[in-house]
């Protein structure tokens, strides 16, 4: 069985969707530590003025080690109308804005406590517009031990995989001779951006996979899949 696993992110990049897609099993790593000027509440979009930030306003005041599921959003003020007028002023006039709007209108209606209600929630549909099938878990689900390459490991064992997926970064604390001593084959991802249609101008990569979706529609997964040499099924 191959798995991987990931942080919530708000509106994610295409690399993960390319990790997620060559998996049979995906952990939503819901139980670890905030990173401040992460990707856990932002991202970014394209508007004429070229890649913009998207941020999601959360309440760490007076802690410097929050962990996810404690993480509420902060919702004095009103995000949510400001994200959905900055997403249709940036893909309004994009080929396939219609199609997937409505979704995201909805979710910025919605008033969200926690951060990772939203990011969790986003993702399922993400998958299935994606036609990306995996069994999909929660690490707040499966008591897992340990922190980092440990944590991992422990993944590993109880979900009694074969191998896993980290990303490029996992080359940074990933204890590979664990992994081998417990029988688990480790790929380290290196995705490759592919390029594609979009408006406002040149090419700009590492954006939300809402920019690809609004431009490219049906066809997006077979484009977040192209050129990927290394790792396949």
């Amino acid at each position: 069985m191959i798995l991987t696993a990931h942080q919530p992110v708000y509106l994610p990049w295409l690399g993960l969707f390319h990790k997620i897609a060559l998996c049979d099993t995906y952990v939503f790593l819901d139980t670890v530590k905030y990173l401040k000027q992460d990707w856990n509440n932002r991202n970014k979009i394209k508007g004429a003025g070229g890649a913009m930030w998207l941020t999601v306003p959360v309440a760490t005041k007076g802690t410097d080690n929050i962990l996810l599921p404690d993480l509420r959003i902060s919702n004095e003020h009103n995000w949510r109308l400001k994200h959905w007028r900055s997403i249709k002023s940036c893909y309004g006039r994009a080929p396939y804005f219609d199609q997937y709007a409505p979704f995201l209108e909805e979710v910025y209606r919605r008033e969200w406590e926690y951060l990772n209600e939203l990011n969790d929630h986003m993702l399922l549909w993400f998958l299935e517009v994606l036609r990306i099938k995996v069994r999909f878990l929660r690490a707040s689900e499966l008591h897992l031990e340990g922190a980092k390459s440990d944590l991992v490991l422990d993944m590993c064992r109880k979900l009694g995989a074969t191998c896993y997926i980290f990303g490029a970064l996992g080359r940074d604390y990933a204890q590979v001779a664990d992994f081998q001593r417990a029988g688990v084959k480790v790929i380290f991802q290196d995705y490759r951006h592919p390029e594609y249609q979009q408006l406002h101008g040149g090419f700009a990569s590492h954006l939300s996979i809402i920019d690809l979706l609004f431009n490219c529609g049906p066809k997006s997964i077979e484009i977040l899949m192209k050129n990927q040499e290394g790792i396949t099924r």
